[in-house]
């Protein structure tokens, strides 16, 4: 479905990507493991144009495009087919939820009013945001505006959602009512690309994991072989690290 091939950016003299490759068949979860810094969201960015990659190719069916050289067309193409779900929400603070989730659909997609009324209302029911259609964002804990933020990718009927790192933002009690909305859309076969540090999710959900750091894949495989039987020492340490009762063998 999408293969991204020898991704490469650097910001000034820093090297975030240096030739990054992975592939997503319709109906993965694709989880992003790794350190601060590895190169996970800047990765995601790239893939949806968010950030311009310095080198490297996708591949999307029949298209197939220079992430340099691609132009505003093809960029407007590869949107098209994705939905971004933020950190920190990107919210517009002047409208309600249900106008946050007829955006993208009235503006961006030119759908009628009456029509994008009516798949935001059904997108945030999906949710369970069914009693805030009209409440703003500051009207909002953490969580609902993430879940705004869900319906709204969900909305525009992606090939794939990008998250990143959704629940980073959020307080410890407030980050299952956002996993267990990723979830369901996980069992209803939703193609998804997800940076997140939330491992027992990772291990839950995930039917290919890709762990980065230092701006390379160190190792990609199934949950279970990243999970319980990982190849590379970098990996090892990793999961050690972040998980306390983790004894794999080196």
């Amino acid at each position: 479905m999408l293969t991204i091939r020898d991704v490469r950016k650097s910001f000034q003299e820093n090297e975030v990507l240096k030739g990054v490759s992975i592939e997503v068949e319709k109906g993965d979860v694709v989880v992003i493991l790794g350190p601060s810094g590895s190169g996970k969201t800047t990765l995601l960015r790239s893939i949806n144009f968010l950030e311009r990659a310095d080198s490297g190719t996708l591949d999307w069916e029949d298209i197939h495009l220079d992430l340099k050289h691609a132009s505003r067309k093809d960029v407007a193409l590869i949107r098209k087919k994705t939905a971004f779900v933020f950190q920190n929400y990107n919210l517009f603070k002047n409208k309600t939820a249900l106008e946050n989730v007829m955006e993208g659909l009235t503006v961006a997609r030119k759908v009628p009013k009456k029509e994008a009324e009516k798949i935001a209302k059904e997108a945030l029911d999906k949710v369970g945001l069914s009693e805030r259609y009209d409440y703003y964002p500051s009207q909002l804990s953490g969580g609902q505006q993430q879940r705004v933020g869900i319906a709204r990718a969900v909305a525009v009927n992606p090939d794939i959602i990008l998250f990143d790192e959704p629940t980073s933002a959020l307080d410890p009690e407030l980050v299952g009512e956002v996993l267990n909305v990723i979830k369901t859309l996980a069992k209803e076969g939703t193609t998804m690309i997800v940076v997140t540090h939330e491992i027992k999710f990772a291990q839950e959900v995930a039917n290919k994991v890709v762990f980065m750091d230092g701006g390379f894949v160190v190792e990609e495989g199934s949950a279970n072989e990243i999970f319980n039987h990982p190849k590379e020492e970098r990996t090892q340490q990793f999961l050690r690290r972040i998980l306390p009762d983790y004894d794999y063998a080196i």
